[in-house]
């Protein structure tokens, strides 16, 4: 444990449980279904409503070797070619080996997919995908019918839940073991303030941080909480520079910021093309899956094109599919083109690279364990090792599913009883951002670290990005403190900093280019050196340590303070103290 801790009153109420689930995504509430089923006091604590987070926003759909001919072998090899040689194949082979029975579970609690006139799931195809193995609900609202299914669950099974309830950090023991976390409720109800939540287990499901981006497919809520308690709490976090882009993401102006409307993959799937403004296709003969590759290549090329013409976009054209299609396939996304003035059934549809998916996160083991004994992490906050260097399309509701049972089966096996939390004589607060930062830190991000990087433009970040934070420690100690108040924003913009920093980091080491970590000073992939993962931690006495793994594997997952990989000796100065 670091010690270190967000600025925040101390709880007035509390709850006792089994498990505490943290997020209320795919894979946050199939670990909460999957405990109580087993007789555990579960409580769900998620920051808005139960069907507000990633999950709901997903478009593509859920890939798993379910149609003839398809196995997981050949779901395995799509994989390992899209993590771009950062996969860890162990952790690839338990997600294609588990994942066609996780999804028949989740139909098996309600979830209906597309189906085929035979009755079989219609599978679609999406980028680095060699076959149809993409299963839909809804033409283009597969996350919305997978969030309605498990909410319904939920409720029908009368799991606690706490809404609009933010994270703020990790209760521990005397012996530095999980007891909980705490947390504040926005608005008046059954609790309201700070509280916390006494559990011996911890699922931290929190989602993404898109939001350290000034455009992002990623809802208002994904600012990157559990990434940072966990680092606070002593855990290690793997793989942060590599977030995926969105190679098609609605373009809706030079200024726009925020969540932005996806174009989903899927478009492409079934034959849309990426053109310039003069029409010409420009994705022919840079790679043999051409619109369909991988989705780093196809946000490089994008970004390359944008570049060469002086523009601020492409165009994604579909007009050959007719109103019939459109309206019948993809309905969301011919809403929201409209909506913005657009109709893809008569004009090209203007898109643009968007900040979408983080590969890495939290580390992990195979059952979902972190390197802090009883906190365990799901979905997109973990780094499994599945993704690698840039997730395979669809691989992350699937991630979710599978991961999540694993680790519901790793609390049910193991059983943790409950110990009182302890609070450090020196908890070491840290100081509060305003939250007018979280536009600062956006456009710095953007800038410094978007889809194209180099040593300049992240050094110019890391030093950006390190002004914010000294302010923020000098203003807390000075004579008259004028430090940001307590609260959500000031909460949610301290955690993008963090993680931000982190990244950033992270970035500046990593000197080549590989997957969707493009950097134009190092345009090449260096296997001998840097076919290696990046493990960083934030130590007791405030540094940031970097460390590289000997080899392209995950390696184990040790608790605290066990050497698991070999340390570069590179240290950053804390995102927590300047």
């Amino acid at each position: 444990m670091t010690g270190i801790r967000l600025t925040a009153p101390v709880p007035g109420w509390s709850i006792d449980a089994d498990v505490v689930v943290v997020g209320s995504g795919v894979a946050g509430l199939t670990a909460a279904l999957r405990c109580a089923a087993a007789g555990l006091a579960t409580v769900v604590v998620t920051k808005a409503r139960l069907d507000d987070g990633s999950t709901r926003w997903a478009q593509g759909g859920v890939a798993a070797a379910l149609g003839e001919g398809d196995t997981p072998e050949q779901h395995l090899d799509d994989t390992l070619v899209a993590g771009a040689g950062l996969c860890d194949e162990t952790a690839v082979r338990t997600l294609v080996t588990e994942g066609p029975d996780a999804v028949r579970r989740l139909i098996g609690t309600g979830a209906h997919f597309d189906t085929a006139d035979d009755g079989t799931i219609a599978l679609g195809r999406e980028g680095g995908h060699h076959r149809r193995r993409i299963a839909h609900a809804g033409g283009d609202a597969t996350g919305a019918e997978i969030s309605r299914a498990l909410v319904e669950a939920v409720r029908e099974a009368a799991l606690h839940t706490v809404e609009n309830a933010l994270v703020l950090d990790l209760l521990t023991d005397a012996e530095g073991r999980t007891a909980g976390v705490s947390l504040h409720v926005m608005g008046e109800g059954q609790h309201d303030g700070v509280g916390a939540v006494n559990a011996p287990a911890v699922i931290l499901a929190t989602g993404g941080m898109g939001q350290v981006f000034s455009a992002t497919t990623n809802p208002p809520v994904a600012t990157g909480d559990g990434v940072a308690l966990a680092l606070r709490a002593g855990a290690e976090v793997s793989d942060l520079e590599f977030v995926q882009f969105h190679p098609t993401v609605l373009f809706l102006g030079a200024g726009a910021e925020g969540q932005q409307p996806l174009v989903s993959e899927a478009v492409r799937g079934e034959g849309a093309h990426l053109v310039d403004a003069h029409g010409t296709r420009f994705m022919l003969g840079q790679h043999e899956l051409a619109e369909l590759a991988p989705r780093d290549i196809v946000a490089k090329a994008i970004t390359r094109q944008m570049q060469l013409h002086g523009t601020e976009h492409m165009y994604l054209d579909a007009r050959h599919f007719g109103a019939k299609m459109w309206e019948q396939h993809f309905p969301t996304i011919l809403a929201a083109c409209r909506t913005h003035g657009i109709d893809p059934v008569t004009e090209p549809i203007p898109v643009a690279p968007a900040a979408h998916h983080a590969s890495g996160g939290i580390r992990t083991d195979l059952r979902g364990r972190t390197t802090v004994p009883g906190l365990y992490a799901c979905g997109e906050v973990a780094c499994t090792g599945v993704h690698g260097a840039n997730r395979l399309a669809s691989n992350s509701l699937l991630e979710g599913l599978v991961f999540a049972e694993r680790i519901a089966a790793d609390i049910v096996a193991d059983r943790p009883r409950s110990a009182a939390a302890t609070v450090a004589d020196d908890p070491a607060p840290s100081p509060l951002l305003p939250p007018e930062a979280r536009t600062t830190i956006q456009r710095i991000m953007t800038r410094g670290a978007g889809v194209v990087r180099s040593a300049d433009s992240l050094a110019r970040a890391a030093e950006e990005l390190e002004d914010l934070h000294r302010s923020a420690f000098l203003k807390a100690g000075a004579a008259e403190p004028k430090d940001a108040v307590p609260g959500v924003e000031a909460w949610e913009v301290t955690n993008l900093l963090l993680v931000s920093r982190v990244l950033v980091a992270a970035a500046r080491q990593r000197e080549e280019t590989r997957g969707c970590h493009w950097r134009e000073d190092r345009p090449e992939r260096d296997d001998e050196n840097w076919r290696r993962h990046l493990v960083v931690k934030l130590t007791p006495d405030r540094q940031l340590v970097l460390r590289r793994t000997d080899t392209e594997a995950f390696g184990p997952v040790q608790p605290s303070g066990a050497a698991d990989c070999a340390a570069t000796g590179t240290t950053h100065p804390t995102p927590e103290e300047p």
